[in-house]
């Protein structure tokens, strides 16, 4: 097993130096040597221990990414391909520079407080908040967080978003364009300056340009699951009426897609769906799936460096970040 002796035998430097570069203690040793010692490091597979970093810093090497959305049974935060491309950004970011990821599901605030106690957790990633009592609970701990998705609209809160609101204009307005005047939103469940909400609004507005009035009764709130999708679908199948379908994430659209198929109705022919997220989802259903498109990779890059800014006492100007958003045309809309 390769020691810090070893390492910094090869490199011709003090052990004193190697443990510096590894605790990002890097203001004396030049970035010639930086480089040196990270790629015997990388080599020779070396993983600092914890407890080692945790005593030399006085402070945890785990950054925790928090999701406060509740999933039930058949879902689940790490099922979703988003997530999944989320998480592995930011894990891939973090391990550069020398931290752990440790991903928890936490849905009161007390339990929020218990998980940063137990790890002693150097920042947290989180996801699904809004400005309630976890939120406040959150801020209160005193320690560097980045928010996504989030529209709690404070100066001193760091956020990764997305343009949602146009994001459901744009798949709506498609349909609309393309003949569709009956189209069902779905999602999860709808709640105030939420993320789903933006994405309701962008599809009000699309109808309310073509003069067509909004009717709730179109309005579909499910688990983002693919059995919940598959259910949807299966119930959409009997709205003869509706020919256009804009489910609010991927995930859910494939189930929808699903249920028609097994009730006979056929995608773009009957009806058709446009999702949102861009995930591998929308490249192996059959059709393959008309979608709005976010990077999540960038997303999670760009929380990341909004962390280690924190963590390293730097000023990022621009604490808000939006990321845009397109449509990315498949097969599973029909003109009509």
């Amino acid at each position: 097993m390769t020691t810090l002796k070893d390492i910094a035998r090869e490199a011709g430097v003090s052990i004193t130096t190697v443990s510096n570069v590894i605790h990002n203690k890097k203001s004396r040793v030049s970035p010639e040597l930086v480089s040196k010692i990270h790629e015997i490091i990388k080599r020779e597979n070396y993983i600092p221990s914890m407890t080692a970093r945790t005593l030399a810093n006085n402070a945890s090497p785990i950054i925790g990414i928090i999701n406060h959305t509740m999933f039930h049974a058949g879902g689940g935060f790490m099922a979703d391909p988003f997530h999944n491309i989320f998480m592995g950004s930011i894990e891939d970011c973090m391990r550069e520079h020398g931290y752990f990821v440790m991903v928890r599901t936490v849905e009161d605030p007390g339990a929020l407080e218990t998980v940063h106690r137990n790890w002693n957790l150097a920042g947290m990633i989180l996801t699904g908040l809004f400005q309630d009592e976890f939120f406040e609970r959150l801020h209160s701990l005193k320690i560097p967080y980045v928010l996504i998705d989030s529209y709690i609209n404070l100066p001193e809160v760091y956020n990764v978003g997305l343009e949602d609101k146009k994001g459901g204009y744009i798949a709506t307005k498609r349909l609309l364009d393309g003949g569709h005047r009956s189209i069902a939103f779905t999602g999860p469940k709808i709640q105030e300056t939420g993320v789903v909400s933006q994405r309701l609004d962008g599809y009000k507005q699309a109808l309310s340009e073509f003069g067509l009035p909004f009717d709730p009764g179109l309005v579909y709130e499910v688990d983002i699951t693919i059995d919940e999708g598959i259910k949807l679908g299966e119930l959409l199948s009997r709205k003869k009426d509706v020919t256009g379908i804009f489910s609010s994430a991927d995930i859910l659209a494939a189930g929808i897609m699903t249920g028609l198929r097994s009730k006979g109705v056929n995608v773009p022919d009957d009806k058709s769906i446009i999702g949102f997220d861009d995930n591998y989802l929308c490249r192996i259903t059959s059709p393959q799936l008309t979608t709005i498109h976010q990077d999540a990779h960038e997303k999670g890059v760009i929380a990341t460096e909004m962390m280690l800014a924190q963590l390293q006492g730097k000023t990022i100007p621009n604490r808000n970040v939006v990321l845009p958003v397109r449509l990315v045309e498949r097969e599973s809309v029909r003109d009509i």
